[in-house]
């Protein structure tokens, strides 16, 4: 039996190399997972030509994924640096690489990740076909916006983030209804300012069945960009942001009708009030389809500390039903992160989806905790570092503090509980000041 995506195997009842993996990884019966994936609720970016892909799913009753956002610009034209951002990433256990590079050989970069890196990769046409035609943006054809979409299939690319939600008639809307920060996706203001200059139709609304064919073709994931989320919490839950998320709810049953599987995104910055009722609203919108997060971010005061505003918000979002966290690190707002931003923001993106998953039960997530806390009440240290997030952290700090007693830490000393406990419910003496 031959099929065309992993959602139109589904569909036929055929289980794919890619969703026995996703399987195994998830402790799930195959036969769940492979309907999950015929509804539409789980996807498993696989391009056909990404071959050394080491799947994974995304959505419902999964584990929350992580993605993580590097490339170049014109500030910051260090390949090495990017490529040592990707392997730090996937050696820490990110499920997820988006290439969002503004300058230089984009094409380069992106088909060594695809040629070498085993996690998924996704980027965002739009960037790229402004720094590949080399011509003001007005003067980008449709024709040509749509090209580039193909030739990132063509070059392994597992989804896209493609604007579409933002045609003609959402745009009149948000000119409408005025926002504080406008629109700060860089991908939705690039396409909102080649509408307003050419005065056409978003091309990738107006084209939208041609790029469902070339997704088809590859086994592309359209992940549906949120041109409209908002930028601030004054602007969440907006009239701009939801007219939006309806028509990609609209956008996401065209694609389930020609088997492509899809994600939806979402803010952004965001209230915590709101976050909970927001994830429902896109859940009942687009009838379950994996929603992907950028934090949110539950305040705008805290440049340089935004991986943790994004981490509060992104827990409560994966607890409440988004399956795929953006990080965000301490450099958001300000800068392109470095090699030690990039690993702030993905432990501080791993303990917010963590924490979620333990809320949603998820199978296997409480385990680690578990073996975490056997540890602790035995004060065995080297086990509790290897259980650790972050081990190399961990036995960093207990290096730089050592403690009179093994035992202990520095905090604690003889005063520990742990220790203090065990002693005396084993029939031990405490005699904590002479010891």
């Amino acid at each position: 039996m031959s099929y065309t995506t992993q959602m139109d195997a589904a569909r036929q009842g055929i289980v794919t190399k890619e969703m026995k993996l996703v399987a195994e990884k998830e402790q799930m019966d195959v036969q769940q997972l492979r309907e999950l994936v015929a509804q539409g609720k789980v996807a498993i970016p696989a391009n056909k030509l990404h071959t050394c892909l080491d799947a994974n799913g995304i959505g419902s009753m999964l584990k929350t994924k992580i993605n993580v956002n590097l490339g170049t610009s014109r500030d910051w034209k260090d390949l090495d640096m990017e490529l040592e951002k990707v392997n730090d990433a996937v050696e820490m256990g990110v499920e997820s690489i988006m290439d969002l590079s503004s300058y230089g050989d984009t094409q380069k970069f992106r088909r060594k990740l695809t040629g070498e890196c085993p996690a998924i990769i996704g980027t965002v046409p739009i960037y790229d076909a402004v720094v590949y035609y080399h011509k003001p943006l007005k003067e980008i054809t449709s024709r040509e916006w749509i090209d580039i979409v193909e030739m990132h299939a063509k070059d392994g690319v597992d989804f896209m983030t493609i604007h579409v939600g933002i045609n003609r008639h959402t745009a009149g809307r948000f000119k409408q209804n005025k926002r504080l920060t406008n629109i700060v996706s860089r991908g939705g203001s690039i396409i909102f300012a080649w509408m307003e200059m050419t005065g056409q139709e978003n091309p990738f609304y107006e084209h939208y069945d041609e790029i469902l064919e070339i997704c088809r073709k590859y086994d592309v994931t359209m992940s549906l960009g949120d041109a409209c989320r908002p930028g601030c919490i004054a602007d969440a839950g907006d009239i701009s942001q939801i007219e939006e998320l309806v028509t990609l709810g609209e956008l996401t049953k065209r694609a389930w009708e020609k088997d492509v599987q899809v994600m939806i995104e979402g803010p952004g910055h965001m209230p915590l009030n709101q976050i909970e009722a927001n994830m429902k609203i896109q859940q009942t919108i687009c009838q379950g389809a994996p929603f992907y997060v950028l934090g949110p971010l539950v305040t705008d005061v805290a440049p340089g500390y935004d991986h943790i505003t994004a981490a509060i918000g992104g827990a409560i979002a994966a607890a409440s039903g988004a399956a795929f966290l953006c990080y965000v690190t301490p450099a958001e707002h300000l800068r392109l992160p470095d090699v030690n931003d990039v690993k702030e923001g993905i432990i501080a993106s791993k303990i917010a989806a963590h924490a979620a998953d333990i809320a949603k039960g998820v199978r296997g997530a409480a385990d680690w905790d578990y073996q975490m806390s056997t540890a602790r009440k035995k004060l065995d240290w080297d086990a509790m570092f290897d259980l650790c997030m972050d081990p190399e952290k961990a036995r960093r700090y207990r290096e730089e503090a050592k403690p009179e007693k093994e035992d202990t830490c520095s905090m604690c000393g003889n005063f520990c509980a742990v220790k203090n406990m065990n002693r005396i419910l084993d029939g031990e003496i405490v005699s904590i000041y002479d010891e």
